[in-house]
């Protein structure tokens, strides 16, 4: 059996909420809370590669889950450490070996619609032609909706903030329901799939069996990491562009959107969510 290769990361989280004095339409005081934005600019072996407005919850994850979704990083084993520094906003990344040519990928950038303006280098869009998600698996429509409540009842910042994105992954327990594995908020919905990204990476864990869920739109972006990471569901409480649409068909992804309480609408790929036959939950 082969051995997980070990990364030094620091455990960099900083307080993700603060607390502000505001004064209501009556000219009232009172105290609320703010979410935190930082900026976090990462190195690679000492080369300046961007800087990130993050909420700072994952710091690590997320400089992991970029390295992984701009293809700057071949596998976790290339990574000997991540150290993310709040003094300075900055994080380390200290590499084994290095087989990518920085230069040629940063060359070609495309700024995109993410909140906090995500950036992807390289031909991403090109080479989204390769990968193409196999039929199957499914998962139910009860798994569905249980899988929005769970989100609906979770403890989050935007409860006690707003002004954040969340990000959520899910595995698929057979057809009919799924267990929470980590959920993440940050200031750009970008930063939260990048994040978990990089959990998923570094635990080894295969997109076949996950399913994803955002309350952000599912931008061509978020479509191309989903689909990287071999993701066949992405579920939003928002709604789908019309490129990231078109990703989806190119790579067999199946997309559901306006996604609250039992309602969802599906875009693509449809054959992969079973209808429920149980009067009962559909009397409901």
């Amino acid at each position: 059996m082969a051995v997980k290769p070990h990364i030094q990361m620091s455990n960099a989280s900083v307080p993700l909420v603060h607390e502000v004095e505001v004064m209501d339409e009556m000219g009232r005081t009172k105290l609320t809370h703010v979410p935190g934005e930082r900026p976090l600019t990462i190195y690679l072996d000492k080369r300046e590669v961007v800087t990130l407005m993050t909420l700072g919850s994952a710091p690590e994850a997320l400089v992991l889950g970029y390295l992984r979704n701009q293809r700057m990083v071949e596998s976790p084993g290339d990574i000997e450490s991540i150290q993310v520094d709040w003094e300075t906003d900055s994080a380390a990344v200290k590499t084994r070996r290095s087989t990518v040519d920085i230069d040629a990928l940063t060359s070609k950038r495309v700024v995109t619609t993410g909140c906090g303006q995500g950036t992807m280098f390289g031909g991403l869009m090109d080479e989204m032609s390769e990968i193409q998600l196999p039929n199957g698996p499914q998962l139910s429509q009860e798994a569905i909706v249980a899988l929005v409540d769970t989100i609906r009842v979770h403890d989050t910042i935007y409860k006690k903030s707003g002004s954040v994105h969340a990000c959520a992954v899910f595995e698929r327990q057979g057809d009919h329901s799924v267990k929470l594995l980590h959920f993440i908020e940050d200031v750009g919905r970008h930063n939260a799939v990048d994040s978990i990204s990089g959990l998923m990476w570094l635990a080894d864990k295969p997109g076949k069996d996950l399913v994803f869920f955002t309350t952000g739109r599912l931008t061509s972006e978020m479509v191309i990491k989903g689909a990287q990471m071999g993701i066949p569901f992405l579920l939003t409480r928002s709604g789908v562009t019309l490129m990231g649409l078109e990703l989806a068909r190119k790579t067999n992804l199946t997309i559901l959107s306006r996604c609250s309480g039992k309602h969802f609408e599906i875009y693509n790929a449809p054959e992969r969510v079973v209808f429920s036959q149980n009067p009962s939950f559909l009397a409901t």
